[in-house]
């Protein structure tokens, strides 16, 4: 299936906010108006706040993005801006869950119990005191293709092994006469946030993370101060961005949706469309015929200036 590319331009917004919600149903009921007739996209609505994305026409996204804004505690919504030629999704849908992003813990309460914000401007400083741990709360996957200098990676395969990793092996880091403080960071900002909050529960106090995640870091801070090495993996047609979020160099195994390295694509399990080094073994023969033939409608798609259904598929991120 293709979609024919919307001559005018397309805004995108991704955005959360931890703040809590009495009537979950309402507010979803108030989103779907809100998004009719021309906003597509995933909002995530659960007692702890709203999480998604949304695109459509700038004057449209505006118009919800002010509507959520004057919900109750939902002022300082986050957000964050792109810009797309087509429009990326394909239909509007408001879901309720029992947490905006998956940690596996629905009674925390980021509201009241979240670390500290750290501004990028501030986070060098912080991350370079010796009595500070900083700490990737981001999967495998992402991690691989960069983090910054010196944080721990837990290598979870998902947010909600964060928890286990911290009862058996973080807590650990933390134990001494005097605890150190803990840094965390993520993509945007939101599992970290939700991650200081877990931390405080489990007694843990001077805890603290990164406001706007990464990509506000790579953003605003010059490349010859940074301490992030790497690229930063992010969950959508770009796949991987770098410094002043200038594209990266990574591209997406469209097998099994996870980031490939330039050394990646030169290796030679690698088949474009098709499979990497990290699922090539679990591919069968019917499985590469399907790919290809979606490879192959993806680039008839292209030449014809049409954006094809399967073109792109990011992981979640949780």
């Amino acid at each position: 299936m293709a979609v024919s590319h919307d001559p005018s331009p397309v805004r995108v917004a991704a955005l959360y906010r931890f703040a809590a919600i009495a009537d979950c149903k309402a507010v979803r009921a108030r989103l779907e108006a809100l998004c009719r007739p021309d906003v597509r996209g995933t909002l995530l609505v659960a007692h702890e706040g709203l999480n998604g994305t949304i695109a459509g026409p700038e004057a449209s996204i505006d118009r919800v993005l002010a509507e959520i804004r004057a919900l109750p505690g939902f002022a300082a919504l986050e957000v964050k801006f792109a810009d797309a030629a087509a429009m990326p999704f394909h239909r509007m849908k408001v879901r309720i869950k029992p947490e905006i992003v998956t940690m596996g813990q629905p009674d925390l309460d980021p509201v009241a119990n979240a670390g500290t914000y750290v501004a990028p401007a501030d986070w060098n400083a912080l991350i370079r005191q010796p009595d500070v741990v900083v700490i990737d709360t981001r999967n495998d996957y992402e991690a691989a293709v960069g983090a910054f200098e010196g944080a721990i990676q837990p290598n979870t395969r998902a947010f909600r092994d964060f928890p286990d990793w911290f009862r058996t092996e973080g807590r650990a880091l933390l134990d001494g006469p005097t605890p150190p403080k803990v840094a965390m960071y993520c993509t945007g900002g939101i599992r970290c946030e939700k991650a200081t909050a877990f931390l405080r529960a489990e007694g843990v106090q001077d805890v603290f993370h990164l406001e706007g995640g990464i990509l506000r870091y790579l953003e605003t801070t010059p490349e010859t101060d940074s301490l992030w090495r790497g690229e930063c993996f992010v969950f959508d047609e770009r796949v991987a961005v770098g410094h002043g979020l200038t594209p990266g160099s990574h591209s997406l195994c469209r097998g099994c949706r996870m980031p490939v390295s330039e050394a990646g694509r030169a290796s030679p399990r690698y088949v474009e469309g098709v499979c990497c080094d990290r699922c090539a073994d679990s591919r069968t023969e019917a499985d590469r015929a399907r790919y290809l033939e979606r490879a192959k409608q993806v680039e008839i798609a292209a030449l014809r200036g049409l954006a094809h259904i399967g073109a792109v598929q990011t992981p979640s991120e949780d």
